[in-house]
Protein backbone atom coordinates (compact mmCIF):
# COMPACT_ATOMS: atom_id res chain seq x y z
CA UNK A 1 0.00 0.00 0.00
CA UNK A 2 1.26 3.47 -0.84
CA UNK A 3 1.76 5.71 2.13
CA UNK A 4 0.36 9.17 1.22
CA UNK A 5 -1.18 12.25 2.80
CA UNK A 6 -4.35 10.09 4.22
CA UNK A 7 -1.96 7.95 6.13
CA UNK A 8 0.50 10.83 7.60
CA UNK A 9 -2.39 12.73 8.79
CA UNK A 10 -4.00 9.52 10.48
CA UNK A 11 -0.23 8.99 12.36
CA UNK A 12 0.10 12.95 13.15
CA UNK A 13 -3.30 12.35 14.73
CA UNK A 14 -2.69 8.98 16.31
CA UNK A 15 0.39 10.80 18.03
CA UNK A 16 -1.85 13.69 19.34
CA UNK A 17 -4.26 10.82 21.15
CA UNK A 18 -1.08 9.33 22.76
CA UNK A 19 -1.51 9.49 26.63
CA UNK A 20 1.92 8.44 28.48
CA UNK A 21 5.59 9.18 26.86
CA UNK A 22 6.25 5.57 26.82
CA UNK A 23 3.12 5.18 24.54
CA UNK A 24 4.27 8.36 22.58
CA UNK A 25 8.15 6.73 22.21
CA UNK A 26 6.27 3.22 21.47
CA UNK A 27 4.22 4.69 18.61
CA UNK A 28 6.85 7.11 16.68
CA UNK A 29 8.96 3.36 16.67
CA UNK A 30 6.55 1.64 14.71
CA UNK A 31 5.79 4.09 12.29
CA UNK A 32 9.30 4.44 11.24
CA UNK A 33 9.88 0.85 11.35
CA UNK A 34 6.15 -0.39 9.96
CA UNK A 35 5.75 2.16 7.09
CA UNK A 36 8.51 4.89 7.45
CA UNK A 37 6.77 7.95 8.84
CA UNK A 38 8.58 10.12 11.11
CA UNK A 39 6.84 11.06 13.87
CA UNK A 40 7.08 13.65 17.41
CA UNK A 41 4.49 14.68 19.93
CA UNK A 42 4.64 17.48 21.96
CA UNK A 43 2.53 18.52 25.34
CA UNK A 44 0.93 22.23 25.55
CA UNK A 45 -1.39 24.15 27.58
CA UNK A 46 -2.82 27.63 27.91
CA UNK A 47 -5.06 30.24 27.65
CA UNK A 48 -6.41 30.02 23.70
CA UNK A 49 -5.34 33.52 22.62
CA UNK A 50 -1.76 32.98 24.01
CA UNK A 51 -0.77 29.68 22.88
CA UNK A 52 -1.43 30.19 19.08
CA UNK A 53 2.24 31.39 18.88
CA UNK A 54 3.36 28.93 21.38
CA UNK A 55 1.62 26.04 19.44
CA UNK A 56 3.17 27.06 15.71
CA UNK A 57 6.69 27.21 17.26
CA UNK A 58 6.42 24.37 19.39
CA UNK A 59 5.81 22.62 16.03
CA UNK A 60 8.44 23.81 14.30
CA UNK A 61 11.21 23.10 17.09
CA UNK A 62 10.23 19.92 17.78
CA UNK A 63 9.57 18.49 14.02
CA UNK A 64 13.66 19.79 13.62
CA UNK A 65 14.91 18.72 17.03
CA UNK A 66 13.65 15.08 16.23
CA UNK A 67 14.97 15.42 12.49
CA UNK A 68 11.20 14.92 11.22
CA UNK A 69 12.03 18.08 9.06
CA UNK A 70 15.09 19.39 7.75
CA UNK A 71 16.41 22.97 9.23
CA UNK A 72 15.61 24.53 6.19
CA UNK A 73 13.11 27.65 5.21
CA UNK A 74 10.20 25.60 3.45
CA UNK A 75 10.41 22.74 5.50
CA UNK A 76 9.71 24.93 8.83
CA UNK A 77 6.94 26.68 6.39
CA UNK A 78 5.30 23.84 6.02
CA UNK A 79 5.07 22.25 9.45
CA UNK A 80 4.37 26.13 10.75
CA UNK A 81 1.41 26.51 8.03
CA UNK A 82 0.13 23.11 8.82
CA UNK A 83 -0.14 23.74 12.52
CA UNK A 84 -1.94 27.50 11.88
CA UNK A 85 -4.75 25.40 9.62
CA UNK A 86 -5.06 22.98 12.85
CA UNK A 87 -5.10 25.88 15.23
CA UNK A 88 -7.66 27.71 13.24
CA UNK A 89 -10.13 24.80 13.24
CA UNK A 90 -10.18 24.39 17.14
CA UNK A 91 -10.70 28.42 17.68
CA UNK A 92 -13.81 28.88 17.24
CA UNK A 93 -14.44 26.60 20.52
CA UNK A 94 -11.39 27.91 22.30
CA UNK A 95 -12.05 31.76 21.82
CA UNK A 96 -11.24 32.94 25.43
CA UNK A 97 -10.84 29.78 27.01
CA UNK A 98 -7.76 28.05 28.96
CA UNK A 99 -6.33 24.47 26.32
CA UNK A 100 -4.48 21.74 27.04
CA UNK A 101 -3.47 19.11 25.10
CA UNK A 102 -1.01 17.51 22.56
CA UNK A 103 0.10 18.22 19.08
CA UNK A 104 1.37 15.32 16.70
CA UNK A 105 3.36 15.89 14.06
CA UNK A 106 3.61 13.24 11.20
CA UNK A 107 5.85 13.32 7.99
CA UNK A 108 6.57 10.98 4.86
CA UNK A 109 8.11 11.76 1.98
CA UNK A 110 6.73 14.84 0.31
CA UNK A 111 3.97 15.12 3.15
CA UNK A 112 4.14 16.70 6.54
CA UNK A 113 1.31 16.58 8.65
CA UNK A 114 -0.24 18.71 12.00
CA UNK A 115 -2.75 17.41 14.62
CA UNK A 116 -3.87 18.95 17.73
CA UNK A 117 -5.82 17.26 20.35
CA UNK A 118 -7.36 19.22 22.71
CA UNK A 119 -8.62 19.67 26.00
CA UNK A 120 -10.85 22.92 26.19
CA UNK A 121 -11.76 24.25 29.94
CA UNK A 122 -14.73 26.00 31.28
CA UNK A 123 -14.56 25.29 34.97
CA UNK A 124 -15.55 21.84 34.90
CA UNK A 125 -17.17 21.63 31.36
CA UNK A 126 -14.65 20.46 29.59
CA UNK A 127 -14.59 20.23 25.01
CA UNK A 128 -12.66 18.53 23.81
CA UNK A 129 -11.23 19.20 19.96
CA UNK A 130 -9.06 17.87 17.03
CA UNK A 131 -7.57 20.27 14.51
CA UNK A 132 -5.66 18.88 11.39
CA UNK A 133 -3.37 20.52 8.99
CA UNK A 134 -1.43 18.87 5.71
CA UNK A 135 1.09 20.70 3.63
CA UNK A 136 3.39 19.10 1.08
CA UNK A 137 7.14 20.31 0.80
CA UNK A 138 9.85 19.13 -0.91
CA UNK A 139 11.05 15.45 -0.69
CA UNK A 140 12.52 13.47 2.26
Amino acid sequence: METGSKEVASAAIKMALTVTRQEEIQLKKEFLEVSGIKTVAIDYGGEFINSVGKIIERAVVAAKREKVIKDVHSEEGAVAGAAREAVAQIMAKSLGLNIGGKIGIARYKDHVSVALFVGIGLLHLDEVAIGLGHRATSGN
